[in-house]
């Protein structure tokens, strides 16, 4: 058994976001469902919809929900999905999230949970002015 990954976001921001992980790793570490919410999608349908997710996917060891924005309608949905015991959410989705998450699939939901606010923070980055950019030019 292991932890499942959901992903609620406004579409399609997460079947992209998924297909472009699983296009650079090559494989999928980790079984995953996306819920893609569009803008007149009823609430209370895409919840029952999140909750046939969670159940299919859940094994016995969790469900980690990645959604986008805070207090949006993915998010607001997946709150929805707290009522189960082995459900943890982390909001603003970016690739490196994810493929922390994917790198590190074989953790427990408490880890990978805490994989997936680190690699969401840690990929966040401002360049500096003078990052040196001769290093990628090809002679």
């Amino acid at each position: 058994m292991s932890v499942s990954l959901l992903i609620i976001a406004h579409a399609p921001l997460g079947r992209a976001v998924l297909d472009v992980a699983l296009n650079t790793l090559g494989q999928n570490p980790i079984k995953a469902e996306v819920l893609d919410i569009v803008r007149d999608t009823e609430p209370d349908i895409s919840k029952i919809q999140a909750q046939r997710l969670v159940e299919e996917l859940d094994e016995g060891d969790g469900v980690l929900v990645l959604t986008d924005i805070y207090g949006s309608t993915p998010s607001n949905i997946a709150c929805a999905l707290l009522e189960k015991e082995n459900v943890r959410i982390v909001t603003g989705i970016n690739l490196p999230m994810l493929f922390r998450v994917m790198n590190y699939a074989q953790l427990d939901l408490d880890g990978l949970t805490e994989k997936a606010v680190s690699g969401g923070h840690d990929g966040i980055m401002l360049h500096d002015p003078l990052c040196p950019t001769d290093q990628y030019r090809h002679a």
